[in-house]
């Protein structure tokens, strides 16, 4: 009851908060090799590694659809949400295991929630719904990270 009580209270912290974590520096949209570099490295690692690798990757991706939206590439940008909905869910797949680095997940998973909810107020109305139902999993994800980081 007590951890539960913890991570409320540190979650209001946070969503009151969002700047702490935004950062400063433009971020570098990724290059689409090292992107499939690390998609294979995620995917080959074990699995104890796998769940920060997919917050990696998902982090990734996120800047991939970030820069989509802001070219107006629709059609790819669409194809990155559901490519980060799948790995979101993979992640949600690697938490119960002995995971390592579930802090270091977690925190990748809270700032790149935070750059998606950048990119949902700068999108257009017909663009919002992928983008909410991507947030509202990344956010599901990262409470889940954050009940197994509390539970350890």
């Amino acid at each position: 009851m007590r951890n539960v009580i913890a991570v409320v209270l540190f979650s209001a912290f946070l969503a009151g908060s969002p700047c702490l974590f935004a950062s400063h520096i433009e971020d570098v949209v990724p290059d689409p090799s090292e992107l499939a570099a690390l998609e294979a490295k995620a995917s080959q690692a074990a699995p104890r590694d796998r769940c920060f690798l997919y917050a990696k990757v998902v982090d990734e991706m996120t800047l991939l659809a970030g820069h989509q939206f802001e070219t107006g590439d629709l059609g790819q940008a669409s194809a990155t949400l559901q490519s980060i909905q799948r790995y979101a869910q993979q992640i949600r797949n690697e938490i119960a295991r002995d995971s390592r680095r579930l802090k270091n997940a977690e925190v990748l998973m809270q700032h790149t929630s935070f750059r998606l909810q950048d990119i949902l107020r700068s999108a257009s109305y017909e663009n919002r719904p992928p983008l909410e139902a991507t947030l509202k999993q990344l956010n599901q994800v990262q409470s889940q990270l954050m009940m197994q980081v509390f539970n350890k």
